[in-house]
This record gives structure tokens, C-alpha cells and sequence, in this order.
């Protein structure tokens, strides 16, 4: 069974995934913490969701700011301070960057909901469904037959249709998607497919560094490289295949396995 974080690591760097799955006893533990910001962010939008029914239409752009944010920072630290309860060290940039991106969400969604309740007329609690679509978060897919499992982000459903959206905190490229996002996104899509039955075209990654939603078609070619790295994984994971990697400096430097990397 491959899990698609496996997949991710192998996008990023084969030698990474090596080191992970046959030496790094930390990487559960790692794996834990993801999934603990991940609910935090999930709460943090619920939160606004809960908040935007207060919104009225004539209000300022400063007044809705104000009322979206109410009690986001203090959920924020008191979670944050409860994961580190649970013995996850969390690191200030990490902190920080979580703080940042809440509010600059906050700021891009006020400007587009003032817009929206001055073109339609109607005060905010009225177009919810225009900002916050019918969703699942988090929703774990593990598939027999596939030989693959994970958590996708968040999954949109409109009109019947099912729209993986992948969230992302690492930068954007200039237009489009990386690759390794795209090709995660649309092994969440096949999960996706085979879970309820349907098909899937089109899926988002989501970059909250500038509050952009980007738009990825779920195509033949794209399915084709998803399982083409998915027998990368296997040979890696199963056959304890040592790939053979690049040095990329910008990588190499960030890693956390570059003092034991087998390419030294």
C-alpha cells in the first residue's frame, strides 16, 4: 500500500524517501504533526465560516476584517500551545507563518465578500455557499485495488461534481503548478473516483501564500506520470532500491537528511 506523502517525498527527492522509509524512526511522528496543522487550519476556517454570518452589507472593508477574525488568534495560540502538549515541537517560523497566511486570507476574503453583498445586495450570510461550497477536510481514502492511500486536503462538492483541492503553503511558480502538486492532486482524484463511483476533471491547488487558486485538468498524461512514480515509490519502499539523485544545492541545503545523505 503506498501512501501518497510517500509519493510526494519521491517528487521532492528519491534519496529523501529512502532515508525516510528505512532509517528515519522520526518520520511518523513528523507525519502526526502535518495532520495536527492541517485540523488547526481546518478549524481556523470554520471559524470565519461562523463568523461571515455577522457580516452585513454596509459594512466597511476594516468592520468585516474585524468581525472575520474574532477569536482566530486566540484559537490559534491555544491550539498551537495543546499540540505542543502532545510533545510536537513546533518551530517559531512555523508559528508564525500560520499566523500570517490566516490573516492574509482573512484580508483578500473581506475584499471579495464587501464586493459580492454590493453586486448582489444581500448581506453576507445570505452568499455563505459562494465563499464556503459543500466540503469534506481531511478525508482519508484507501483503496485495495489501487494499492494506494491518503488524506486529501479538502474535497468540494457543486452540482454532484467532486473537486479535489490540494493546499499548499510552499510558494507558487510563477503560473500554473509544480508538477509534484499536480501529480499529488490527481492521485487524490483517483481516489476520489474510485470512492464515490464518479469521475473526476478537474481539481485546485490552493498556494496561501497569495490566496490563489490554481486550476489542474486531471488528464491522460498527468494519470500516466502518477503511476509512473508510483512504481519509483515501490521500488524504493519495497525492493530497498537506492535511487540515483542530482545534487541540487537549493534542496540539499534544506534538507534535513543532508549530514547522512547517501550521495556524500
Amino acid at each position: 500500500m503506498i501512501n501518497i506523502s510517500s509519493i510526494k517525498s519521491n517528487l521532492y527527492c528519491p534519496m529523501k524517501l529512502y532515508l525516510q522509509t528505512h532509517t528515519d524512526r522520526e518520520e511518523t511522528a513528523n507525519y502526526q504533526l502535518a495532520i495536527e496543522i492541517k485540523k488547526l487550519k481546518i478549524d481556523v476556517n470554520d471559524l470565519i465560516k461562523k463568523n461571515m454570518r455577522k457580516v452585513k452589507k454596509e459594512m466597511n472593508i476594516k468592520e468585516i476584517e474585524y468581525i472575520l477574525s474574532d477569536n482566530i488568534s486566540h484559537y490559534i495560540e491555544s491550539t498551537l500551545n495543546s499540540i505542543k502538549e502532545m510533545g510536537f515541537e513546533i518551530e517559531e517560523e512555523k508559528t508564525n507563518e500560520i499566523i500570517d497566511s490566516t490573516y492574509f486570507n482573512i484580508k483578500i476574503m473581506s475584499l471579495k465578500i464587501s464586493k459580492a453583498m454590493t453586486i448582489l445586495d444581500k448581506h453576507a450570510f445570505a452568499i455563505i455557499d459562494m465563499f464556503f461550497p459543500n466540503c469534506m477536510y481531511s478525508y482519508l481514502i484507501k483503496k485495495e485495488n489501487l494499492e494506494l492511500i491518503g488524506i486529501c486536503d479538502k474535497i468540494e462538492i457543486i452540482d454532484g461534481k467532486y473537486y479535489p483541492i490540494t493546499i499548499k503553503s510552499s510558494k507558487p511558480p510563477l503560473k500554473g503548478v509544480w508538477r509534484q502538486d499536480a501529480i499529488e492532486l490527481v492521485a487524490h482524484a483517483i481516489l476520489i473516483e474510485e470512492e464515490f463511483e464518479t469521475e473526476v476533471y478537474v481539481g485546485f491547488v490552493e498556494y496561501e501564500k497569495i490566496g490563489d487558486r490554481r486550476p489542474v485538468i486531471m488528464d491522460v498524461a498527468l494519470r500516466k506520470a502518477l503511476f509512473d512514480e508510483i512504481r519509483k515509490v515501490k521500488e524504493i519502499t519495497e525492493n530497498k532500491k537506492i535511487p540515483t539523485v542530482k545534487s541540487s544545492e537549493k534542496k540539499c541545503q534544506n534538507c534535513k537528511y543532508n549530514d547522512v545523505c547517501i550521495k556524500n
